[in-house]
């Protein structure tokens, strides 16, 4: 079953941007492992969030994601500019008009 996982991460004031070209960059390998869609998001009336939606073919795809060696890179680089305010949820999409 296809694996969601929606958030938000809270950012430092004035580093929205760089977090969202850090994870936005190309070839993080991702799409090796069973990544589907993996979207970063910004709202006006939310300066200091960014928002972050991912589609994976399992769970386990998703947790395989965060032991390459380029996400951690990216979380690293990323983590500084965090304001420590995230949310999210995560769920198991059981059906879509859009996909068979």
């Amino acid at each position: 079953m296809t694996f969601a996982n929606v958030g938000t991460l809270g950012v430092k004031p004035g580093h929205r941007d760089a977090v969202v070209a850090i994870l936005s960059r190309p070839n993080l390998g991702t799409d090796h492992i069973g990544c589907l869609l993996y979207e970063v998001g910004t709202n006006e009336d939310q300066p200091d969030t960014v928002f972050v939606m991912e589609l994976w073919e399992s769970e386990e795809a998703h947790q395989a994601s965060l032991q390459l060696e380029s996400v951690r890179a990216a979380i690293a680089e990323a983590r500084p500019l965090l304001s420590g305010e995230m949310s999210g949820s995560r769920f198991t999409v059981v059906g879509s008009p859009l996909r068979t």
